[in-house]
């Protein structure tokens, strides 16, 4: 199993920190690092940036929001992120939320799953550099009856495959992820829940492809907080407010796939109570609810051994790329984390 790191967005105040956390993750030698993106900072902008001053990690979107850009502009992107990084780009999409999409793009949030296939499939045809023409639900390219015509992409990608990821929580979508992509980007991952939560509906979709899962990338993002073991608790603590922010107001209180995927693990109840409280504006209640064990269950918290021990769960139930997300105030504590993430890996025999 490698190690990632997710610099989520920039500009939430430690954006000189974020490079030196990614320098950091490339001399100890992560595999990946990835960025993110809502509706402020854009992730190409950030991984340009990294790999300019990094050597060896790949530079991964986590996600390229599908809404926010035709696939076209996608493919050029991509084609130039890995040319200018010397073959070290990962291309990570996803259909963001209602909110986002409808809000700040404009874009319709109807139909995810058979949008996001036409999108990777036109992706994928004009990173092959032959001359792009589609005809689908969503895109038709070139358009009919105008002056447009079928353009070949003119950069030229440094390799001939980009690993592309999907991000995924659904059945539905984890089941067309593994059919079409090569790797799954997952969140709030439970190890004791994940081959009923996602790897079941990825291997179905790997069989329908007429494949298994050597080879497909199983990538899930996991806070980190290092400390005693006695404090764990404390440590969870940490993480509510980020917790209920996704299990409570991410998305509308229908249409919230983290609060979902929060009931599919056991709490449904407490899933409810969540959102709840955080959509009525009591973001602090909606924190407290949140069950310990759920926080814990979704995160690695604790001493080098006890995330030794985690790691090696998530190992054996499918996880082939842990991408961490460490805690910390400042530059030396989220650092720690990151040599802690390397030491825990040696110690559960994974490196």
């Amino acid at each position: 199993m490698k190690l990632g790191i997710n610099l989520g967005y920039w500009g939430a105040g430690m954006d000189a920190d974020n490079l030196a956390v990614a320098q950091e993750a490339d001399r100890l030698g992560y595999a990946v690092c990835w960025a993110a993106e809502a509706y402020g900072s854009d992730a190409p902008t950030v991984l340009s940036w990294v790999a300019s001053q990094t050597e060896r990690i790949d530079v991964g979107s986590a996600i390229f929001q599908i809404p926010a850009r035709t696939p076209a502009m996608t493919a050029m992107t991509a084609a130039t992120l890995d040319s200018l990084s010397g073959g070290r780009f990962r291309l990570g999409l996803g259909v963001s939320g209602p909110q986002v999409s409808e809000g700040w793009y404009g874009v319709k949030f109807d139909k995810p799953l058979a949008r996001t296939r036409e999108y990777v499939e036109i992706v994928r045809k004009a990173m092959t550099r032959e001359r792009l023409s589609y005809e689908g639900e969503h895109w038709t390219l070139p358009l009919p009856g105008g002056p447009g015509k079928p353009l070949k992409l003119t950069v030229h990608p440094q390799r001939e495959h980009i690993p592309l990821y999907i991000a995924a929580i659904g059945p539905k979508n984890l089941t067309q992820t593994g059919e079409i992509a090569d790797g799954a980007l997952l969140i709030f991952p439970s190890a004791d829940h994940l081959e009923e939560t996602a790897i079941t509906h990825i291997r179905a979709g790997r069989e329908k492809a007429g494949k298994t899962l050597e080879g497909f990338d199983v990538c899930p993002t996991l806070p980190l907080a290092v400390g005693a073991d006695q404090d764990v608790s404390a440590l969870a603590d940490t993480f509510r407010p980020y917790t209920a922010l996704y299990v409570g107001g991410m998305g509308s209180r229908k249409q919230n796939f983290y609060n979902q995927l929060a009931q599919r693990m056991g709490y449904e109840k407490e899933a409810a109570e969540i959102q709840d409280k955080y959509l009525s504006g009591d973001k602090e209640g909606a924190a407290a609810a949140i069950p310990q064990q759920l926080i814990d269950q979704t995160t690695l918290l604790g001493s080098v051994e006890r995330i030794a021990d985690r790691m090696q769960a998530y190992a054996a139930a499918g996880v082939t790329t842990l991408t961490l997300a460490p805690a910390g105030f400042t530059l030396e504590e989220r650092i720690a984390s990151l040599r802690a993430g390397t030491e825990a890996l040696e110690r559960a025999g994974l490196a």
